[in-house]
């Protein structure tokens, strides 16, 4: 059914499906990871349970730290989730321009089989108008498009980066706690008979976890911020500042403009248009 869907999907918009589909295999992914990975950090804890003392509490508390090493695998795949989300919103702004995008080819093919068969035809002047409405919305689109897809673009790897980013550290911090943690185990070997003495480092270990709770609680992530324009976009997927009224007259003339050059002339079947919006003024972002 998922590859139905995907063919099922216009033209404009099969990429990003896909590599929003790829991603929703790779959330998965990290969560299988995330539960695995806590799996094994249990077993260890049980495990050693059938240890000596030192042995035991070590890997007790070692199993925390994996455990907690592999809470942030889960954290990650719900970041990652965010960020899919921000990408679909470009996918559904493609998939909401691509159906006017085939109505103004449509509109070339008809005019040019008709300057073919008739080309004395009064019907031209009534498509070739029709045309330019098709072109003066497309302009609207095109810009609309750009801005949706270049600012979720950046929000959503601002959102994916910064995952990696936060994953990335506070592993390495809890890591480096296991590390220490590990190194309170005393491996010296003994000969058949000789008692180890007892263990002695109960308060250290406990002071390890203390301290990664602590780091834990304290992060901030050190992450260049990710600057953005966003908030000068309107509710249309325009500048805020420019109403529809104003620049209205300023389009229709470059879609007339457009509709009389010689390349919008010679345009047959197939031909590469900009993208173009339905008969309403803006694709909603």
């Amino acid at each position: 059914m998922s590859s139905l869907r995907g063919i099922q999907q216009p033209e404009l918009s099969k990429k990003l499906y896909k590599l929003i589909k790829t991603e929703n295999h790779q959330v998965s992914a990290y969560e299988t990871a995330s539960r695995e990975s806590q799996s094994v950090a249990s077993q260890l804890s049980e495990w050693g349970e059938t240890q000596d003392d030192a042995v035991s509490d070590i890997s007790d508390k070692l199993g925390v730290l994996l455990a907690e090493i592999a809470e942030q695998e889960d954290l990650f795949a719900q970041h990652l989730e965010d960020s899919r989300g921000v990408l679909k919103q470009i996918r559904n702004t493609e998939s909401s321009v691509q159906p006017t995008r085939n109505h103004k080819t449509r509109i070339q093919d008809e005019i040019q089989k008709l300057k073919y068969k008739e080309p004395t035809s009064t019907k031209l002047v009534t498509l070739e108008q029709e045309l330019v409405r098709a072109e003066a919305q497309s302009l609207v689109a095109e810009a609309q498009l750009t801005n949706v897809t270049r600012q979720k673009f950046k929000e959503a790897y601002d959102l994916h980066t910064a995952a990696i980013i936060e994953r990335a550290e506070k592993q390495i911090m809890l890591a480096q706690q296991a590390r220490r943690l590990v190194n309170l185990l005393d491996d010296t070997p003994t000969v058949p008979g000789e008692e180890r003495p007892p263990f002695e480092n109960s308060e250290a270990a406990r002071e390890v976890l203390n301290d990664a709770e602590a780091g834990l609680r304290n992060y901030s992530p050190s992450i260049e911020p990710i600057h953005s324009a966003a908030g000068r976009l309107g509710v249309n997927a325009m500048p805020g500042s420019i109403e529809q009224e104003a620049a209205q007259p300023r389009i229709m003339q470059q879609a007339e403009e457009i509709v009389q050059s010689p390349q919008q002339e010679t345009m047959g079947r197939g031909g590469q248009v900009p993208y173009s919006t339905s008969e309403t003024s803006y694709v909603a972002a």
